[in-house]
């Protein structure tokens, strides 16, 4: 499995997703290279991405996922861009089980 894409940071953890809206299903599709050697969570939602529309439909797709409450995440950057930091409220260790937990078996 490739680098999960989460930075340790105060309070709980960033993960960076490239979110795809208009998507026909809401589904996390797995993990991509991106630039310098890191990774990133691809996310698709069907949201548009009008309104915070596709942002609240990823933290919806995240907080399910993970099995975390939604209050926990929150768009730390990348709220008009298809690039994202999304900040967690948990403990990094916790969500790195979470998050390899949801993306076993995927490529």
């Amino acid at each position: 499995m490739k680098r999960l894409p989460l930075s340790p940071v105060k309070d709980g953890v960033r993960l960076a997703v490239r979110l795809a809206p208009k998507a026909s299903v809401n589904a996390i599709k797995g993990i991509d290279a991106a630039r310098e050697g890191k990774t990133v969570l691809k996310a698709a939602v069907t949201a548009i991405p009008e309104n915070g529309k596709a942002n609240a439909a990823l933290i919806k797709l995240l907080a399910k996922s993970l099995g975390l409450p939604k209050s926990a995440f929150l768009i730390a950057s990348g709220e008009r861009d298809k690039n994202k930091q999304v900040f967690i409220e948990a403990a990094p260790s916790d969500v790195s089980k979470r998050l390899a937990a949801c993306l076993k078996g995927m490529k």
